[in-house]
C-alpha cells in the first residue's frame, strides 16, 4: 500500500474536468423556542444566512481538498443566484471558464433552514429539463475548448438529474475522452443509468442499482458480482464502485472485488457523501492507485463527511491521519 503523501503527489499531479450538475446551498440558520401560534410549526429567529457550492460544485470543492486542480463545467441562469454562484468559485481557487450562462434556465437553490444543528426544512427552486439543441451545442463548444486548451488528466461526471447530462452531452464528451486517451468517472442517477457507456469508472448507489436492474440486488459479495457483471455487459466500463449507505461500499474490477465495511460514526448528515466518494474513487484510478487502496481511502473519506452539519468536502487532514492510522493497525 502507498503511503499517504505518495498518495497525495499523485492527486496533486492531476487536472480534472467536473462536468454537470451545479448548484447553490444556501444554509439559514436560525434559533428556535417557541411553536407558531399561526399553525403548529416551529418560529425560526434568523441568525445567519450562509451560499455554499453544491452538486458538481462540491465534487469540485472535494477535488481541492485533496490537491487536485478541477475545473468546473456547468450551466447557470443568468439571475442573481448565478451572480453569487460564480462569485463563490474564485473564493475556493476554481475558475469560472467553465460555466455557461443560460437565461432560460434559473440557477438551481437548495435553501435548507436549519436550528439547533437540525434540518427544519428544505426548499428547491429548480428546472430540470434538457439543455436544448443551442444550450448543448454552447457547453459542448465552451468543454472542447477546454480539452484542447489545457492537459486534462480525468473527467468527472456528476448526475444530479438536473438536465446538463444529456445522453449527447454524455456520449460526446466520453467519446471526446477516449480518442484523447483520458479516464472517465461518473455518479450516475436513474434517468440517464445506461447512457454512460465506455466510461472508465461507474459508481451507482445500491438504490440506482436495484431501481435499474432486472433482478433483486442484496447487499453481499455474490448478489453484487452478478450486479456488476450485468452492467459492465452492457456500458463496457472498467471499474465498478456500488457505495451500500452504512454497510461500506463494494468495488470490482474483472477478475478482482471487494468488500470494504463502513467504520462505526457518529452520522450527523449524509448529504455530498457520493460527492466525497466519486471524487476520491475517480483521483485514485487516475493516479493509479490499486482497488484496495481505492476502496479505503474513498470509504473512510464518505465516513468522514457524513460526521458534519451540510454539504461539506472532505477534510484532507483529516482522511490522511485516519488513513495513516489504518496502515499501523493493519
Amino acid at each position: 500500500m502507498l503511503r499517504a503523501s505518495e498518495i497525495m503527489d499523485r492527486f496533486s499531479r492531476l487536472q480534472v474536468l467536473v462536468v454537470g450538475d451545479v448548484m447553490m446551498d444556501r444554509y439559514i440558520s436560525g434559533k428556535v423556542e417557541r411553536i407558531s401560534p399561526e399553525a403548529p410549526v416551529p418560529v425560526v429567529h434568523f441568525q445567519s444566512e450562509e451560499n455554499r457550492l453544491g452538486g458538481a460544485g462540491n465534487v469540485a470543492l472535494n477535488l481541492i481538498s485533496l490537491g487536485a486542480r478541477p475545473i468546473l463545467c456547468s450551466a447557470i441562469g443568468d439571475d442573481a443566484e448565478g451572480l453569487q454562484l460564480a462569485d463563490l468559485l474564485p473564493l475556493h481557487g476554481l475558475s469560472t471558464e467553465g460555466l455557461v450562462r443560460m437565461p432560460s434556465r434559473p440557477t438551481t437553490l437548495k435553501t435548507r433552514v436549519m436550528a439547533q444543528h437540525q434540518h427544519l426544512v428544505r426548499i428547491d427552486r429548480e428546472y430540470d429539463g434538457d439543455l436544448s439543441e443551442r444550450e448543448t451545442a454552447l457547453f459542448l463548444d465552451r468543454i472542447s475548448s477546454l480539452l484542447r486548451e489545457k492537459e486534462i488528466d480525468l473527467i468527472v461526471f456528476q448526475d444530479y438529474n438536473k438536465g446538463v447530462l444529456t445522453e449527447e452531452v454524455i456520449g460526446s464528451l466520453i467519446g471526446d475522452a477516449t480518442k484523447r486517451k483520458i479516464s472517465t468517472a461518473v455518479d450516475p442517477k436513474k434517468k440517464n443509468f445506461w447512457a454512460y457507456r465506455g466510461v472508465t469508472l461507474f459508481k451507482p448507489n445500491l438504490k440506482e442499482v436495484r431501481d435499474s436492474l432486472p433482478f433483486p440486488i442484496e447487499p453481499e459479495s455474490d448478489s453484487l458480482q452478478k450486479a456488476a457483471h450485468f452492467m459492465r455487459e452492457k456500458l463496457g466500463h472498467e471499474i465498478t464502485l456500488i457505495t451500500l449507505s452504512d454497510r461500506g461500499l463494494f468495488i470490482e474490477e474483472e477478475g478482482y472485488h471487494r468488500m470494504e465495511g463502513a467504520r462505526p460514526r457518529i452520522i450527523s448528515d449524509v448529504c455530498g457523501a457520493g460527492d466525497t466518494v466519486i471524487s476520491v474513487a475517480a483521483l485514485g484510478m487516475a493516479g493509479g492507485l490499486g482497488l484496495d487502496e481505492i476502496a479505503q481511502l474513498s470509504n473512510m473519506a464518505g465516513g468522514l463527511v457524513c460526521e458534519k452539519v451540510g454539504v461539506v468536502p472532505v477534510d484532507r487532514t483529516e482522511l490522511l491521519f485516519e488513513y495513516e492510522s489504518s496502515q499501523k493497525d493493519a
